[in-house]
């Protein structure tokens, strides 16, 4: 299936906007509030939005770089695409919503990428048991590559047409377009990770500036009350700077009072599940899940191998003893940790119950982050590349929630019980991309809150969700429990 095409350039037309007015000379001008006459001066805030784009471009090429040329092909997680693809749908989509989409230019100058590249990449919702990614003739690295280069070119040139709309289309205002290219391609700088953790180590190359892994002791665990009280969901479109559809509009919940592991459960704790027969006992499973987990041959978190008596993890560049990492936050998929959770007799929280914990207070009042409204700092959380890797759970004390839940953002996102519904009042205003939230609804993933080690600053917002097929295992997702709040503190 390929995105569609140009629905938003069509209704700007409409308007009376037409993006594909020419010079005499056939030099391409803007029809923006200052008209043909000369292309305004990029504002500071596109301008910022630039350099972030040029930023995000960087890491995506350090990424790719991070692997052999012989592994662009290969396709470490099935249901997933080789990273040839990803070298291409990234270009695809910037010349989608930017050049094609917002400003009518029609197909790139190899129309075959952009149809090739844009389809989509998700797996299959209903769960990871078959393999449903189709098989392509893939052209070479070397003509993506030129291609690549050639849209980020045309993406830049057409940065002060951006501009001079302003207003005039809702993906041109507050540079939404660009917003939206910049967030697309830093989450899948996530899923081009979930592939490399996944690749054989011959096939990766060094990483001379990597952090040293942190094996420290964690934070022990412990149950904390959260008081009754109320929730936002999303937020008011016109709050924030961009968001996805998904992300609107703000809807204001009851929470009743509960209690809340505070910290997310450990590798270690999910080794005593494991060892004490966990995936071989069908009462901890739903019959759907417990099906998969035959289907697939799962015995353990796929980030786990055992050699002879030896556990090992698997990390994204080098195997350590999963001792060495038992302080880390356990990354499953929400099949195991339901599984798990129903041994401890516990469950996971809802979407509702993630943010009266993480953004409420005692006194009803929210907060922007669970800190406080400080903008994010390393101090606060493991995200934003800091470490590469998991660090041991409650690692920063200073990112804890006005009730002094740990984590709650960062070192992992987190699995919700909640499956991911339109806010009340939902209404999607980016029709070009309707398969990224409606569509989605339909297949009602869960959804995953908080951040990963690899996530950036910029998708921390309190309105921003994830979602993900329930059984999918290669996630960076950890959890956490919660019970009644009657029952007592174990």
């Amino acid at each position: 299936m390929t995105y569609p095409r140009r629905r938003s350039a069509r209704a700007w037309r409409a308007g009376g906007h037409d993006p594909a007015v020419r010079a005499d000379d056939g030099r391409r001008l803007s029809t923006g509030p200052h008209g043909p006459e000369g292309i305004p001066t990029m504002s500071d805030e596109v301008q910022a939005l630039a350099d972030e784009l040029e930023a995000v471009w960087r890491r995506s090429d350090a990424l790719f770089e991070g692997i052999q040329p012989e592994a662009f092909l290969a396709r470490p997680i099935p249901q997933r695409h080789p990273f040839l693809y990803y070298l291409g749908h990234l270009p695809a989509f910037a010349w989608d919503q930017v050049c094609r989409g917002l400003l009518a230019r029609g197909a790139s100058s190899r129309p075959e990428f952009d149809d090739l590249f844009a389809r989509r990449e998700n797996p299959d919702l209903a769960g990871l048991d078959t393999d449903r990614v189709a098989c392509h003739d893939w052209p070479r690295v070397e003509e993506v590559l030129a291609w690549r280069d050639e849209v980020r070119d045309a993406v830049r040139g057409a940065l002060d047409e951006v501009r001079a709309l302003g207003d005039a289309h809702v993906m041109s205002s507050r540079g939404r377009v660009l917003h939206l290219v910049i967030e697309h391609e830093s989450l899948h700088h996530e899923t081009l990770l979930h592939l490399a953790a996944r690749l054989d180590g011959a096939l990766k190359r060094p990483q001379a500036t990597r952090p040293a892994p942190s094996f420290a002791q964690g934070v022990e665990p412990r149950q904390i009350l959260v008081p009754a009280g109320r929730a936002t969901l999303g937020a008011a479109f016109e709050e924030q700077a961009f968001g996805w559809d998904h992300e609107f509009p703000a809807e204001v919940v009851d929470v009743p009072a509960f209690r809340m592991d505070r910290t997310p459960v450990m590798t270690g704790e999910f080794f005593e599940f494991v060892d004490a027969g966990g995936y071989t006992d069908r009462s901890f499973w739903t019959a759907g899940d417990w099906r998969w987990r035959e289907a697939v041959g799962l015995e353990h978190p796929v980030a786990w191998r055992r050699d002879g008596g030896e556990w090992w993890y698997r990390g994204l560049l080098e195997d350590l003893p999963l001792t060495r990492v038992f302080d880390w936050p356990a990354y499953v998929s929400q099949a195991e940790a339901q599984a798990y959770l129903a041994w401890r007799g516990r469950r996971l929280p809802t979407e509702a119950e993630f943010h009266r914990a993480a953004y409420g207070t005692p006194d009803g009042a929210e907060r922007r982050h669970p800190w406080g409204d400080a903008p994010a700092e390393s101090r606060h959380g493991n995200f934003d590349w800091a470490h590469w890797s998991p660090v041991p759970v409650g690692s920063h004390p200073d990112g804890a929630s006005a009730f002094g839940l740990l984590e709650l953002v960062g070192n992992g996102w987190e699995w919700t019980r909640s499956t991911l519904a339109p806010r009340k009042g939902f209404r999607p205003y980016m029709p070009d991309l309707r398969h990224v939230s409606t569509e989605a609804f339909e297949a009602e993933p869960v959804v995953r809150l908080g951040a990963s080690w690899a996530t950036p600053r910029r998708l921390l917002r309190r309105s921003y969700r994830r979602w993900s097929a329930r059984r999918d295992p290669y996630v960076f997702a950890k959890f956490r429990g919660v019970v009644p709040a009657e029952e007592p503190t174990a």
